[in-house]
Order: structure tokens, then sequence, then C-alpha cells
């Protein structure tokens, strides 16, 4: 034995201890001047603050002829102001530092902005603007109109995008709005001017109902100050129509199978839905986003396990479910080659009859792990607080949704799941 192994000490292999619980950060709650909702986290040494803004405007309520228009306002709020040119405003937003996005979701315009804490003032009075006073201009319109045309030519050529538009037209009922896409037909967009946009933003974007959410380090800033004067400030005529929630009704003959045919495709798109809860469910909510990784939300999952591991059919399934403000769908989405078809709808039909019939302690330990143990890293960035406690907001949830699901987790058995599946 040399002299440096004599030498070297022997340490023992350091203990493994269990993960200490844990539970997603509270926000401090303030109400702006004009009634808006304001959630602030001090998360400190992030020196990138994320403002997360949203603001209740429902799809429903676009025109059927010019379905669409909500996206492309949306698209357009940070393309030029009344004050700041579409240039000029973003070169400021460029020499800032400043990352803005919008978007529409079921029934909520979000606005995400990114900014160096230095910078928040400025960042906060140029989002106000976008949002208050968007220039709108006749050119950008019909440049965003011949984007998102050229957007639905692409999407007929995604299998998976196709699939899921022609499962939404089959499974809900076509009067309502969740069966037709969220950002326009062909017909519809087409149709779409300037002043389409404009009347949809003066009839639906407003403070009332709204929640601004900022998340970072916040030493030393006024945080309240700079939103009472800026988005605080934001005043309008008011709504004219409701934004509660309403659900989103299956068709009558929604239980039935729908084929699409793409000849020349190497790869077949699977898509099945059917009902599930949201996340108001009385039995509670924790046990589904549990279900969807053991069922189907990993490599490891049941269905991976076969169609992937066992068969080589695919480089991939998925399932889970997808929550809406009321009601949600449990869908398995995915390709197999084509030449596997008929075999893999065979397996993933049995699969999802094998698991009415048990799930294992292991799985459901698993499951449990991964959710509960993976959230602190999931929620560990001042953009995703932000992004949590906006959603939360938006949805009308507690704000203590997100601690209270995981420490329900937590104590979940595998009868648990065996009931939420049944249910």
């Amino acid at each position: 034995m040399s002299d440096v192994e004599q030498s070297t000490p022997v340490v023992p292999r350091p203990e493994v201890l269990p993960a200490e619980e844990w539970s997603f950060p509270q926000p401090r709650e303030t109400v702006l001047p004009n009634g808006i909702r304001a959630l602030v986290h001090d998360v400190p040494g992030q020196y990138v603050i994320s403002v997360r803004t949203s603001v209740p405007a429902a799809l429903r309520h676009e025109p059927r002829e010019v379905e669409g228009v909500a996206w492309i306002m949306a698209r357009l709020l940070d393309e030029g102001t009344r004050t700041h040119g579409q240039r000029e405003l973003s070169e400021l937003l460029e020499r800032r530092g400043i990352a803005i996005g919008t978007g529409m979701s079921e029934a909520s315009l979000g606005i995400d902005m990114d900014v160096p804490q230095r910078h928040l003032a400025e960042a906060l009075d140029l989002m106000t603007q976008c949002l208050t006073e968007p220039e709108l201009a006749e050119g950008e319109v019909a440049r965003l109109r011949r984007t998102r045309l050229a957007e639905i030519e692409q999407e007929r050529a995604s299998a998976g995008r196709r699939a899921l538009k022609q499962w939404a037209a089959t499974y809900y009922d076509p009067a309502t709005r969740a069966s037709r896409p969220a950002s326009g037909t062909a017909e519809s967009v087409a149709a779409i001017t300037r002043e389409d946009v404009v009347a949809f933003h003066e009839a639906h974007v407003h403070p009332e109902g709204t929640t601004v959410v900022v998340a970072g380090d916040l030493s030393g800033v006024d945080v309240d100050g700079l939103l009472a004067r800026t988005i605080g400030a934001w005043t309008t005529g008011g709504r004219t129509v409701s934004v509660d929630p309403v659900p989103a009704p299956r068709a009558a003959d929604a239980a039935r199978v729908v084929l699409v045919d793409r000849p020349g495709s190497v790869q077949s798109e699977i898509l099945l839905g059917s009902p599930g809860p949201d996340r108001r469910i009385d039995s509670g909510w924790a046990p589904f986003p549990v279900l969807g990784y053991v069922v189907g939300g990993a490599p490891n999952a049941r269905i991976d396990q076969v169609l992937r591991e066992d068969k080589g059919y695919t480089y991939g399934i998925r399932a889970g479910f997808r929550p809406r403000q009321v009601g949600s769908a449990f869908v398995v989405s995915g390709s197999v080659r084509a030449d596997s078809t008929v075999d893999s709808l065979r397996l993933l039909t049995q699969i999802l009859d094998d698991v009415a019939g048990g799930l294992t302690e292991e799985e459901t330990r698993a499951g449990v792990d991964f959710m509960t143990l993976t959230a602190p890293g999931r929620y560990d960035t001042a953009d995703a607080i932000a992004d949590e406690t906006s959603g939360l907001a938006g949805d009308n949830l507690p704000l203590t949704f997100t601690s209270d699901v995981i420490a329900a987790m937590r104590g979940l058995t595998a009868d648990d799941l065996d009931r939420a599946w049944r249910e």
C-alpha cells in the first residue's frame, strides 16, 4: 500500500435524509387604485423581475365571422403604441432588456414581461401603454393576418395539430367556441379588419377583474408605488359582457371514431379524449396529475412501457388531464409507425382498460414522488413563481391551491388513485 493510500482518510458515505415538506410561496396581496389585484413575491437573488398580467377576456365573445380577432389583437399589443411607434417601442424594449410576450387563452388575455430590476419602472410604464393604448396599425394587422393564414396551412401538414383540431370539432358541441380553433379558421381570419381588432380591444380589455403578479428581488424597490402610477392608473368605461366561467358541452355524438386520411404518411397520429374533472372537483384534484403521470406522463409510464419499450412502435405517447375553467378532458396523444396502427390501437385500449383493474403501490409512490419532490425545482425561479400565481388567480383558485394539492398528494395510496380513475 502506498504512503498516499495510507494517509487518505476514510470518509463515511453521507446519510440521505428524506426531503423536507415544501409549500408554494405565498405572495403579498394589495389592491391598486383602480381595483386591479396585485400579487407580489419578493424572491431574493432573482434580479430579473417577472411580471404577469391577466385580463379576463373570453374567446366565446368573439364574433363568429371573425374568430381569431382576439389572437391578432393580443399579438399586436407590443407592436407599437400611440406614444411610441412600432420601431421606437422595439428599440426601447431592446435597449432596456425588456422581454414582452402576449397571448389569449380560453378566458383571459395574458401579458408576460421579464425585465432587469433596475429598469422595472420604465418597463411597467411601457407594458401599461401596450395594454391601454396599442397602435393596432393597419399594416401590422394585415401582416399578422397573413402570418396566421400561413400558420393554418402549416398546421394542416402537422399530423398532431390536424388530429387535435379534428378531435375538438368532434368532441365538443359544434355551437360552443371550444369546438373551433382558438386562433380562428382560414375563413374567419381572412375576414378580420383593423376595425374588428380595435372593437374587440375596446369592448373586452378593461382593468375590471385584472390581476398583476410581480416576482423577483424587490429589495429597495417601491413596487406598490410603481404599480399604482402605471397599471394602477388605467381606467376605462367598464365591461359590458360577463366573463364568468361557462362549461364547454360535449357534442351529442362525441363518442365515436373519426378517421383522417393522410396518404403517404409513415406515421399515424392517435388521439383519444374522454371527459375529466376540472381542478375544483369536490373529491380533490390531487390524484389526477399523479394518474396522468403513471398512465402516460413519462417514458416509464404504462403506455410507453408497452408501445415504446416493448414494441418499438412509437417515440412516445403521452396522456393526462387537461382542465378547463369548467370540466376537462383526459387526452392520450402521440404518433406510431403506420404499419403498427391497428396493433397500437388494440394495445392502447387494453392498457387503458387495465388501469381500471388497479394501480400498484409502487406505481403510486413513483408518481407521488415525482410530482411532490420535483415541485421545489419546478418553482425555483421568479418566472415560474409568477406563472403559477397568475394561473391560479386567473382561474379564481385559492393562492394556497398548489401547496394544498402537493400536501394532499403526499398521502395518496393506490386505492385513492383507483377511486379517482373510476370517478
